[in-house]
């Protein structure tokens, strides 16, 4: 790893850069390059975003196939711009040409929120007379006025305003002292943020007015723990350490280990983008997922009083993934040999900015890979498993978001996401009941109900492009006890169901029949189990999308009506809630819906394919939740089944192994046995961290 730092800062300083991969995002400098071609042509716009417009998979499936012999696929920015009265124009930029290929104003849009739009809102507040009168109305004089603070977010959609404005809603909060945490004084009102005139065009003014919470502060920074108690004194360090260094190596972006070779793409929506993921078994390298990515999310809340019905987030497609993510941190955010990756980023005024540390990778050890001990004699065989983490976390506001891509050795991909950070808090009076919407999570402090539910977007290449997708239930046999087919009535097998077309292919989860997704090549079958090659998704933090059929997140979050939609795949369908989020009105729903309207008959059978899956948790919050939550994880799967012809981890050197000969030879001294295999697998050096001693 620092031979590779070394190579890095040498190529910076001699001014020789590799070229770029064609999935590689943009770098500063092409940044720069493409809002200076753009502003040759037009002036007076502020940047929301530049970034890779990805090549077309049919050019990109070429070039891969003989990179040699065929045109490398131009470098293209994605630029969305925005002008004086909140008009929106989206372009591509050609950077190996110098060129504007497409630029046009998109209108009814507005696009996402970025860190900047949010910053500008809290002072803006802070000056207003209205709000100054509003805080005034519950308890905060005017001097107070710097004690005030606003999450700021986007008004996802207000019929009052429509679209053609770009608005912003400014969640209030108060802080007695800098160093309190805001979210135990939330205030009452909401006031409407115009982005374009820079003021405060309108306040919400709940029915009942609630006045500033006098519950003393409750904080979880060090400082305020050791004032109340201190820390755990009985905690041991645990050390982690690779004394020979990492087993991946990083070729650019282009990552590989343990037979996976990944493309680590990122950008400000999605985050990270993993792509051309491939497998290597035993020599054949096979392709497995062409993209992979979260693509969107949203955060409903269930209180149905005004202006909470607005409080549903879409924190990719409104504010970015990518935008919000954080300058991890060695031993705090990763432990171990780390490898860090940067992103590059464009500001309102088209200058790069870079966030650095923007992704982790790193190795873990992942417990017991495989184990078996034969009863009769206790011959034993165990073999540890590790596991690659790609890594990023982001903060929406009071979320945050730990987002781990993991690789396993047995073909197994996983993403788990940790739910992490703060409560969205509300204002309740003394005596005032926060059910059934919502928590009392600390007195004063109302916590309303809500769910974050994520959308996987995986775009499927299990041994090439053309595969097929099938809603898989455990289901008992049909036929009757005392049949011929199931005289003891024992019979269940895997029922599976093609889904076939756009609308028909929309399948919800059913944890009663242990419902699975396979994306399976039916062009291929396993020499054994005669059985298509395929990939599995096992998902089962699954929640129903709860807000009722025409409300205004279900027009809105089309994804979420189902926990899986399968589409044919378009190069231009990335975001199932459409491209530009902000104020949609969901009339008609875009993304998804819009796309399955489209050509709903399409064949999905044996085809180019895109699953998109919905899972997520329900959060009822409970004090244990506050001040900080503690990290609460979930996770998706997406296992081989029938890609194999047996274990692919059974190479993986065991930590100890025994045969029935040897143990019946009287070899039974384990740490001979174990000496024997660190000879074989590892080149007489033992594997740091192994026992002589036990078989675990």
């Amino acid at each position: 790893m620092v031979l590779e730092r070394l190579q890095q800062m040498a190529s910076h300083l001699s001014g020789q850069v590799a070229q770029s991969h064609p999935f590689d995002p943009l770098t500063s400098e092409e940044i720069a390059a493409a809002v200076a071609i753009v502003r040759r042509e037009y002036s007076d716009l502020f940047f929301n975003a530049v970034s890779l417009w990805e090549p077309r998979k049919a050019d990109m499936t070429k070039w891969l196939a003989s990179p040699q012999t065929i045109p490398r696929p131009h470098r293209v920015a994605d630029v969305v711009a925005i002008g004086r009265g909140s008009k929106v124009y989206d372009g591509l930029v050609d950077l190996d040409d110098g060129t504007i290929v497409r630029w046009e104003l998109t209108e009814g849009v507005q696009p996402l929120i970025t860190m900047e739009d949010l910053n500008t809102v809290e002072s803006v507040v802070r000056t207003d007379a209205k709000v100054i009168e509003q805080c005034g109305l519950i308890g905060i004089p005017p001097s107070d006025m710097h004690k005030v603070y606003c999450d700021p977010w986007t008004i996802g959609y207000d019929e009052r305003f429509g679209s053609g404005v770009r608005l912003q809603q400014a969640l209030m909060y108060y802080r007695p002292h800098p160093d309190d945490s805001q979210y135990t004084y939330p205030l009452d009102f909401c006031p409407i943020f115009n982005a374009d005139t820079q003021e405060i065009i309108h306040i919400d003014v709940p029915k009942v007015r609630r006045q500033l919470n006098t519950a003393s502060p409750i904080n979880y920074h060090a400082e305020a723990i050791e004032k109340n108690g201190g820390f755990r004194t009985d905690l041991k360090p645990i050390n982690i350490t690779q004394p020979e260094g990492v087993s991946f190596t990083i070729e650019g972006r282009t990552l590989k280990w343990q037979n996976w070779n990944i493309h680590v793409g990122f950008n400000y929506k999605e985050g990270i983008v993993l792509s051309n993921i491939s497998f290597n078994d035993k020599g054949n390298v096979r392709p497995v997922f062409w993209r992979m990515s979260l693509a969107e999310m949203v955060v409903p809340y269930g209180n149905p009083e005004r202006p909470h019905q607005r409080k549903h987030a879409f924190d990719l497609g409104e504010y970015g993934g990518g935008y919000m993510t954080n300058s991890l941190s060695l031993g705090c955010d990763c432990k171990g040999a780390i490898h860090y990756m940067d992103a590059a980023f464009v500001n309102r005024a088209g200058e790069p900015q870079t966030i650095k540390n923007a992704i982790c990778i790193h190795e873990e050890d992942a417990g017991i890979l495989f184990k078996h001990t034969d009863f009769r004699d206790e011959s034993c065989t165990v073999t540890r498993a590790r596991k690659l983490v790609v890594s990023h976390v982001f903060t929406a506001a009071n979320y945050e978001y730990c987002v781990y891509w993991i690789f396993h050795q047995d073909g197994t991909i996983q993403l788990e996401i940790k739910l992490t950070g703060i409560l969205n808090t509300y204002a309740m009076n003394p005596g005032e009941s926060a059910a059934p919407w919502g928590t009392e999570v600390y007195p004063g402090v109302n916590a309303h109900n809500h769910q974050h539910l994520f959308c996987l977007r995986v775009d499927p290449s299990v041994d090439g492009h053309d595969n097929t997708v099938f809603e898989v239930d455990a289901v008992a046999g049909e036929a009757p006890v005392g049949s011929e087919e199931n005289p003891y009535g024992n019979a269940f097998y895997a029922r599976k169901k093609k889904l076939a077309t756009p609308s028909t292919a929309m399948s919800d989860y059913d944890g009663s029949t242990s419902r699975t997704w396979e994306m399976a090549n039916t062009n291929k079958l396993n020499p054994y189990s005669k059985k298509p090659v395929s990939y599995k998704l096992v998902s089962r933090e699954v929640p129903p999308l709860l807000p009722k059929e025409g409300s205004l997140v279900w027009k809105r979050a089309g994804f979420a009506r189902h926990a899986v939609h399968v589409t044919k795949y378009d190069d231009d369908q990335i975001h199932p809630a459409g491209r530009h989020v902000p104020q949609t009105s969901g009339e008609p729903s875009q993304g998804l819906p819009a796309w399955i309207a489209a050509n709903p008959d399409a064949s999905l059978d044996n085809t180019d394919v895109v699953l998109w899956h919905t899972f997520g948790l329900t959060h009822f919050p409970a004090p244990e939740d506050y001040p900080v939550m503690p990290a609460e994880p979930m996770t998706v799967l997406l296992r081989p089944r029938n890609f194999f012809t047996q274990n692919p981890a059974m190479d993986v050197p065991p930590s100890y192994s025994s045969t029935p000969s040897q143990i019946a030879a009287g070899k039974t001294g384990i740490k001979g046995i174990v000496d024997s295999i660190s000879r074989l697998a590892f080149g007489g050096k033992q594997e740091k961290g192994g026992s002589g001693d036990c078989c675990n």
